[in-house]
């Protein structure tokens, strides 16, 4: 794209990248032509907020550009599956361009960017530049380790397919070599896995590897018994899922231990290297360590040079716009954005969707001129963990459920929210297959061993 393209906002005639690209001939129809013209948003990040916002501004008098450094969006609740091998990474992730193929107002960038340029706003990317009238981030977040950014190597997190499959690979490798050891002492090693962070994921994981081991695998190797396999959830604080009502962590923690989970509580981690970790003085080794204890904000608020919190969050005006320049919105993980009691929101799909539809409403609002929407609300849907393939905690404010019937109220959601119906038809009959066999058939070791 040529780098004097200025947004349509700013000019009269405008001769956007979409104009310069259409044939020499100058055959297009009168309606495309007219569409041209039309102000151009730009949706930096296609997950749950990205996607949200560009399916609200299908059909509507805009040019919508999404740009993503990978082609697929992700289901990221339901990574932890692929990382224990109970689903693989087609079930949750889909091609953006399949997701958008019928929004005819929609274009698709795969991309990575490093920076942006608010004078002449212009998204700024490797090899291109991309000009916008109204620019939205949906970045997401990333891993946080809490000022000892050393202990990634050891402790990898779970944000991305790729993440999920080397775990994956890490956790059956540790059973491979397990089979084949003579050493006593290397088999207790490689049996030890440790889960740091007692949030939704470090549940769900922990949780997972405890059935995968003690049920999945339980009659596949004739060395060693999985079964002895010993996981460990560790959480600094006092109490299990930290935004859930205590009566709710304490079921999950009970669900746990049945599986056969050891959960130390109260216990930070002081050290973490490639033989295992210290917690509460206590030395622990692992062959495998996850973690799942903290996450920041994707380096946005570099881009736009804009002020951040402590993890990295951009603080946005109460419409999600960046003080100083309206035609920016930040969302999702990447924002910090409060609730009326001055509390931040929470870092779940729903926040970013929902924010999602009121950026698109304020943007159309302006692109009308029209008055702005009211002040966001957000609207609390509730909190969901799972704990094995049959038990849950669910929390609806007005109704709190535990045990199979949560369970069975979790995989609804899950499932109802994944994209595509191939997707949903996947899933529904793997976690069937599953609960009658106590099987998991995404077993496949993949990819190099570092």
């Amino acid at each position: 794209m040529a780098s004097n393209a200025q947004p349509s906002a700013q000019r009269s005639a405008v001769t956007t990248p979409q104009a310069r690209e259409a044939s020499p001939a100058g055959h297009m129809a009168g309606s495309q032509r007219k569409a041209e013209e039309w102000p151009r948003v730009v949706i930096v990040g296609a997950g749950f907020g990205g996607l949200t916002a560009a399916h609200a501004l299908n059909g509507k008098p805009v040019q919508v550009v999404v740009i993503d450094r990978r082609n697929h969006h992700l289901f990221q609740p339901l990574l932890y599956q692929v990382a224990t091998a109970g689903l693989s990474p087609a079930d949750i992730a889909t091609p953006i361009r399949s997701i958008l193929h019928r929004q005819r107002n929609a274009k698709v960038f795969l991309g990575e960017v490093a920076g942006v340029d608010k004078q002449a706003r212009h998204v700024l990317g490797h090899d291109r530049r991309v000009p916008y009238d109204f620019l939205i981030i949906a970045t997401g977040a990333r891993h946080a380790y809490f000022g000892h950014d050393e202990w990634e190597p050891f402790a990898p997190g779970l944000k991305s397919v790729e993440n999920a499959t080397a775990l994956r690979r890490q956790i059956l490798v540790a059973f491979e070599k397990a089979e084949i050891s003579e050493d006593p002492v290397e088999r207790g090693w490689l049996g030890n896995f440790v889960v740091i962070g007692g949030g939704p994921t470090g549940v769900e994981l922990s949780g997972a590897i405890a059935e995968l081991a003690k049920r999945a695998l339980s009659k596949d190797f004739h060395n060693i018994d999985p079964r002895h396999a010993r996981i460990i959830l560790v959480e600094a604080g006092p109490r299990l899922l930290a935004s859930f009502p205590e009566k709710l962590s304490e079921r999950a923690k009970k669900a746990l231990e049945r599986l056969g989970v050891e959960v130390r509580l109260g216990t930070p981690v002081s050290s973490c290297d490639a033989r295992g970790v210290t917690i509460g003085g206590e030395r622990i080794d692992a062959a495998t360590i996850i973690w799942a204890a903290g996450v920041a904000a994707s380096p946005a608020a570099q881009w736009l040079e804009a002020e951040k919190d402590r993890a990295g969050r951009v603080i946005v005006a109460p419409d999600f716009s960046l003080p100083g320049n309206p035609e920016i919105f930040v969302i999702g993980d990447t924002a910090l954005a409060k609730n009326s009691s001055g509390r931040p929101l929470p870092g779940v799909a729903a926040v970013a969707k929902q924010e999602a539809h009121y950026v698109v409403k304020t943007i159309l609002a302006r692109i009308a001129g029209k008055p702005a929407p009211g002040p966001f609300r957000y609207k609390d849907l509730g909190n969901l963990a799972t704990i094995g393939r049959r038990a849950a905690v669910a929390d609806f404010g007005w109704l709190r459920l535990s045990g199979f019937p949560a369970w069975l109220v979790w995989s609804m959601v899950h499932i109802f929210f994944l994209i595509g119906f191939r997707n949903r038809m996947v899933v529904s009959l793997n976690w069937l297959i599953s609960y009658f066999t106590f099987g998991r058939g995404a077993r496949l070791i993949t990819g190099l061993e570092k």
